[in-house]
């Protein structure tokens, strides 16, 4: 699916981008983000007794929603299920319901709506209807109309999850990041409110929120369409209550461990490990850029410049079960999330963060767009943006990567040599309809430091693959920043490869 034209201009909240006189309760909403900004922070733990936020992990698994206590019941084709507080989620949301008669009602904790199974069960009696919920799960029929599937959950600060047809949780979205990847340290903001409305027939499911800072104070709203692929229209009011010294808007948080590119793997039976293998660009002018994911020795820290992206994402490219052999983590069902500005994505940056891990529990890839303009104490931002789950690899009519792998540069049995030098093999898959003729291909492959040689591009697999090779001889010490292209008769034909190397 190729994405729709972005609105460039960066915008204050104002009369221009506010919801209309017959939407009073998110005007409501976005006035108490408004006040609360002016305001000094304060959390709120909804009284949790000690006992439910030490809870530890087993115990927390043994408390389950019961799925016939669910919000619509019987009443609505869209169900809500809610996660019990306490244990990691120390700082529960309030929700209300609105229905027909477009009035707010809370929803009070429900201590009958769990069973709390084994060392769980003394803790039915530390709750109260005050307590409120640490998040909720939304369901629908999508594969058929005896079942309704998961599609969306929020939970725990300001993360959610979403996944079309087909596919089994990976990646998180989440509703705003702050200062990520500096030495003093991220700021979470957290939902602490949420209104669910009760959709109509054939509706989708409209959700308001707010969100909570110790520099910002925010409104948003999610138009959530569950499908083979589930989307969400998302604007978001925000209000600086302090100086932000990094905005990161429309954020995503992955799992890179190890893939195809990585020199040296882990002793696992599994090939690849990965909950996402790149970041997906598309710039003002039409640049399609294609960011390979990599599990660092270092914290890394990367970013691609642009004014008005046409959309960007991380994305899980390789599908393939073979890739992962994981029959139970199910890697090749992950969903890429695709983010189409439409309004308040001016200047600036996309960024993003590869944190070392060892483990495949830890998400350590984060990416956000950054504003070039700073958002400073008493300012107001809005921004809008449409999200949307993919599979596999978006549609192009450029030969895109499929492939990217990196070896020494001697053959098995030959002698070895002191030598940094790698060799890199990309492989691009030629889009139906395009016509290549194999002595007009070039190949333009440049690198921030060090140097390139012996580059090249031939089709293989028939034509139906382009490679492209060459070798890279790195400075000590320093990353080699690459980028790479194909064309033909003086014409781009492929996306732009981006690699960020470090000698081992």
């Amino acid at each position: 699916m190729l994405c729709g034209a972005a609105v460039t201009q960066a915008e204050e909240v104002s009369a221009q981008n506010l919801p209309l006189e017959s939407a009073p309760i998110l005007n409501s909403v976005i006035e108490e983000a408004r006040q609360s900004a002016t305001q000094a922070y304060e959390t709120d733990d909804h009284e949790l007794s000690d006992a439910l936020k030490e809870m530890n992990y087993q115990t927390y698994r043994a408390i389950r929603f019961k799925a016939d206590k669910s919000l619509w019941r019987g009443e609505n084709p869209y169900e809500v299920q809610f996660f019990h507080p306490g244990f990691l989620y120390q700082q529960p949301v309030t929700v209300y319901t609105i229905g027909a008669d477009n009035q707010p009602k809370r929803l009070p904790f429900e201590r009958e709506a769990f069973r709390y199974d084994g060392d769980a069960a003394p803790l039915a009696k530390e709750t109260d209807d005050d307590n409120g919920y640490a998040g909720f799960r939304v369901h629908f029929p999508i594969k058929n109309q005896q079942y309704k599937d998961e599609f969306a959950v929020f939970l725990g600060a300001s993360y959610f999850r979403l996944i079309g047809k087909e596919h089994v949780y990976g990646i998180s979205a989440r509703g705003l990041a702050i200062d990520t990847g500096l030495p003093e340290g991220e700021e979470f903001p957290h939902f602490t409110k949420f209104w669910l409305i009760e959709p109509g027939q054939g509706q989708p499911m409209m959700i308001y929120a707010r969100l909570e800072s110790p520099s910002v104070s925010g409104a948003y709203k999610f138009i959530i369409t569950p499908g083979d692929e589930t989307n969400v229209k998302v604007q978001s009011w925000l209000f600086a209550r302090e100086d932000v010294a990094k905005l990161g808007v429309a954020p995503f948080t992955s799992m890179f461990l190890y893939g195809e590119n990585t020199a040296v793997v882990p002793d696992d039976y599994r090939p690849e490990v990965h909950d996402s293998d790149g970041v997906n660009m598309i710039t003002e002018s039409g640049e399609q850029i294609w960011r390979v994911l990599t599990n660092p020795a270092q914290l890394q820290i990367t970013s691609m410049s642009d004014s008005a992206p046409k959309g960007f994402g991380v994305m899980q490219r390789d599908t393939d079960f073979a890739s992962y052999l994981d029959g139970e983590a199910n890697y090749h069902q992950r969903p890429g999330l695709w983010v189409t500005p439409q309004a308040g994505f001016e200047k600036g940056r996309l960024e993003v963060v590869e944190i070392p891990t060892k483990s495949e529990t830890h998400d350590n890839i984060v990416a956000y767009w950054v504003p070039e303009a700073p958002f400073v104490a008493g300012e107001s931002r809005y921004f809008a943006y449409q999200l949307e789950t993919v599979t596999g690899a978006r549609d192009s009519d450029l030969a895109t990567v499929v492939r990217t792998r990196q070896g020494a540069t001697v053959l098995p049995g030959e002698e070895p040599q002191e030598s940094q030098t790698r060799r890199f093999s990309i492989d691009f898959k030629v889009p139906e309809g395009m016509s290549i003729a194999p002595e007009m291909l070039n190949l333009t492959a440049t690198t921030n430091q060090g140097q390139i040689q012996q580059a090249r591009v031939f089709p293989v697999n028939s034509g139906k693959l382009l490679r492209a090779t060459f070798l890279l001889t790195p400075q000590a010490g320093q990353p080699a920043d690459m980028r790479l292209y194909i064309h033909q008769e003086n014409q781009r034909v492929s996306e732009v490869w981006n690699y960020v190397y470090h000698a081992e």
